[in-house]
């Protein structure tokens, strides 16, 4: 990034006027999901799908506002399928990551609401990503501020929020597989990505994992390897299996991490939540999902890029994957003693993970605010 291109993504910063992100477990005032649709992303004309993401508006419901933004195509049929309770805002997508495409809420100090606007790309553009086109998603998170009438930044850098965990305190997690892929943003230096995740978030101190988890179509968002769950406090996807890829790549993050301090100059505080028990692809969990020229993998076989960091923390609960598989008994332990006075709610989301994500990825949450 040249100097001139830092200087002005300065001059429209968030933090110079007074916006920072808060942290997930601060108190939220709702959140926002996107209802799947694409037939080449989920299989059977996306109805696992849709069955799954209601379960898991459903769940966070029972605790926070959920708004669902829904194409004019699918409205009745989302409208039909979703608890009363739950939104339902027409609006058009390219998919269904509200996590990557919609805002990263912000809160300014007198209690006004913010959002970065992140460009998009599909997570690599042209070169290296996922389909074409994207222009509809990168429009959402412009669309979502302007309903909530909320400043909205414009961001120079094309950063998803999967790609950041923020610990409200003034540290951001990032892995330099993502934010370092030259299809994103060609050109850009570490500092001036460490510029931006400042000037936009409120950031003054930002740690640097490596890769992220194996096989993550995304090129290794943090927020399905690791997570703050408290100011200083981070929960790291663990793996004990030296012949599994992610055995070396969760010995990284740990050593990085414990050689890390938070934005006070602390040591981290570092817990381990067991990588789910491999999962991979069926042939009749390929055979429906429609063949396009799209770049995503979903042949049968495939690993999931499965992990139980990737939850949704509402107000009072913790909204964690299951997938049916041995670990989810030991991860769900983990969780509570991480969130001791959270309800620690789980909902099947293997048909979540077969589009790509988990539930983290299907959500934003949307901070309370009190201007």
């Amino acid at each position: 990034m040249s100097t001139t291109s830092l200087a002005r993504a300065e001059a429209q910063s968030a933090a110079a006027r007074g916006f920072t992100m808060p942290a997930e477990w601060e108190a939220h005032a709702g959140c926002w999901m996107i209802w799947p649709e694409r037939t080449d992303n989920w299989r059977q004309g996306a109805k696992p799908a849709q069955a799954a993401f209601c379960a898991v508006a459903a769940a966070i419901a029972a605790h926070e506002p959920v708004t669902m933004l829904v194409s004019a195509r699918q409205y009745a049929n989302a409208r039909a399928l979703l608890p009363r309770g739950v939104r339902v805002v027409e609006g058009s997508s390219n998919d269904a990551w509200a996590r990557d495409v919609g805002p990263s809420f912000l809160r300014h100090a007198n209690g006004t609401l913010g959002g970065v606007d992140w460009p998009f790309n599909a997570w690599g553009g042209l070169r290296g990503g996922l389909y074409f086109p994207w222009d509809l998603d990168d429009a959402v998170a412009g669309k979502i501020l302007e309903i909530e009438r909320a400043h909205a930044f414009r961001a120079p850098l094309v950063i998803e929020g999967g790609a950041i965990h923020v610990d409200g305190q003034g540290s951001v997690l990032v892995t330099e597989s993502c934010l370092l892929d030259t299809n994103r943003n060609p050109g850009v230096t570490r500092a001036g990505i460490e510029l931006v995740l400042m000037d936009y978030l409120g950031a003054n101190n930002v740690i640097w994992l490596g890769d992220g988890v194996p096989g993550d179509e995304t090129g290794g968002h943090v927020d399905n390897l690791a997570c703050f769950t408290a100011p200083g406090e981070v929960l790291l996807s663990w793996c004990d299996d030296p012949a599994d890829p992610h055995h070396a790549v969760s010995r990284d993050a740990d050593a990085r991490l414990r050689a890390a301090f938070d934005a006070n100059g602390q040591p981290l505080k570092i817990r381990h939540i067991p990588m789910p028990t491999p999962m991979f692809i069926t042939a009749e969990e390929a055979a429906g999902i429609d063949v396009t020229d799209s770049a995503m993998n979903r042949a049968a076989g495939t690993r999931l890029a499965a992990s139980y960091v990737n939850f949704y923390i509402a107000n009072g609960a913790i909204i964690a994957a299951s997938f049916g598989v041995p670990s989810d008994v030991a991860a769900h332990n983990v969780l509570a003693s991480c969130f001791p006075s959270a309800a620690i709610i789980t909902v099947p989301a293997r048909e979540i993970l077969l589009g790509g994500g988990n539930i983290h990825c299907i959500t934003q949450q949307q901070p309370k605010t009190w201007a």
